[in-house]
C-alpha cells in the first residue's frame, strides 16, 4: 500500500513524464501547448486525462452549474458526435449527468481502458501510448468544432 504522500509523488511524476513525451508535438494549430494542462478556451468544458489505479481514460468534461445548460452544450456535442469518431477513429461512451469524483455533477464523453495502473511504472508505455492518440485526436476534432461553441 502507498502512503499519500508516495501516491502523490508518483502521480505527479507520471504527469512530468507525460508532458515531457508530448512537449514537441504541436497542437492542430501547429503551436506548442501544455498537453496534460489543456485549455478549450471555452468555459466550463475541459478536456480530462486520468491515469488511476485500474483505468486510464481520455475525454470532454462539461461542469456548467446549470443543469439545463449542461444538456443544451451536451445536445450541442452529441450533433458533432460524427466528427467526433471521425477523429479519435473509435466510438467513446457518452454519459448526460453523471456524478464525479468530488461531488459535482457533470457531463462526460470519454474513453476508458481498463487494467492499467498508474502506480507501476512499468505501465506507463501503455498509458501514454492510449492517451498521446487521443489528446491529439480530441485537439483536432475541438479545432474544427470550437467555434460553434463560443456563443453558447
Amino acid at each position: 500500500m502507498y502512503s499519500r504522500a508516495e501516491t502523490s509523488r508518483i502521480r505527479k511524476e507520471f504527469w512530468i513524464k507525460f508532458g515531457q513525451f508530448m512537449k514537441p508535438v504541436p497542437n492542430a494549430e501547429g503551436r506548442r501547448i501544455n498537453w496534460p494542462n489543456y485549455k478549450t478556451g471555452i468555459k466550463d468544458i475541459y478536456f480530462r486525462m486520468k491515469a488511476e489505479r485500474d483505468f486510464v481514460s481520455v475525454g470532454i468534461e462539461i461542469a456548467h452549474g446549470d443543469a439545463e445548460y449542461q444538456e443544451l452544450i451536451f445536445d450541442h456535442f452529441t450533433q458533432l458526435r460524427k466528427i467526433l469518431e471521425s477523429c479519435t477513429q473509435e466510438e467513446w461512451d457518452w454519459v448526460l449527468h453523471h456524478e464525479n469524483e468530488v461531488g459535482q455533477i457533470v457531463s462526460k464523453i470519454e474513453k476508458v481502458k481498463k487494467g492499467l495502473n498508474v502506480m507501476e511504472e512499468k505501465d506507463w508505455a501503455s498509458i501514454i501510448s492510449f492517451l498521446k492518440p487521443r489528446i491529439i485526436a480530441l485537439d483536432e476534432f475541438w479545432d474544427l468544432v470550437k467555434p460553434g461553441f463560443e456563443d453558447l
